[in-house]
């Protein structure tokens, strides 16, 4: 039984619901993408259910899990990633786990991609606003310490360097790290990439659907985290 399945029990059992610890807006977003996990397909959730195992096992182990998220530019879905998966560990209350992303060179976190989180709840600083790769604050949950997004390489700090897994968000930067030295499980995941879209007036939308989808599915690896 998932671990989502086993609090519904409880909660049900204790008459106690989830208690809310992100912020009101981001919270709601979270519980919507809940309801769409059946637009997962089968084949997806398979890959989804990978890492699901793995994150179960590191616990179990008493190893703290970590996670890179990598791809090309670490631009846009690796960050995309990075981050829902460390807000579906909350939303969740799973025990702790480390998320990272990198690419196989070093750009800037799109602010397209960043106007998309602070559409739905997220609150984001900027240190540094107009240098090349600025340093974004990010916050869903009230009193946190910022959590800091800017591009690097995948290798680079504060990245771990081994026992970690490494999840290749698009096809181009999966074939271009053949081996992604230190870590001990690799999944690839890709997911489109928005900036096709850029200065189209599809751009906004489609930013909006790709952080949407790739939430629901760092949610639903999260969802099956087995205690």
């Amino acid at each position: 039984m998932s671990s989502s399945k086993k609090r519904l029990l409880l909660n049900e059992n204790n008459m106690n619901p989830k208690k809310q610890i992100l912020l009101v807006e981001t919270d709601k977003y979270c519980q919507e993408l809940e309801k769409e996990f059946y637009l997962i397909s089968d084949e997806r959730k398979a890959k989804l259910n990978s890492l699901s195992n793995y994150i179960s096992r590191k616990s179990k182990e008493n190893q703290l899990p970590k996670l890179v998220v990598i791809c090309t530019h670490n631009s846009r879905r690796s960050h995309i990633g990075q981050i829902w998966l460390a807000v579906a560990a909350d939303y969740f209350q799973l025990p702790e786990i480390q998320t990272f992303s990198g690419g196989t060179e070093a750009t800037a976190f799109n602010i397209r991609a960043v106007k998309a989180f602070q559409k739905i709840g997220f609150e984001i600083s900027t240190k540094n606003e107009h240098a090349d790769n600025p340093i974004y604050g990010i916050r869903w949950r009230e009193g946190m310490k910022p959590y800091k997004a800017f591009s690097k390489k995948y290798e680079d700090d504060p990245n771990p360097k081994e026992d970690f897994g490494a999840i290749m968000v698009c096809s181009s930067a999966d074939e271009g790290c053949p081996i992604v030295f230190g870590c001990d499980f690799r999944l690839s995941l890709p997911f489109d990439d928005p900036k096709e879209y850029d200065n189209t007036q599809l751009e906004e939308s489609k930013y909006d659907e790709r952080v949407r989808q790739i939430g629901r599915e760092m949610l639903y690896v999260c969802s099956n985290f087995n205690i």
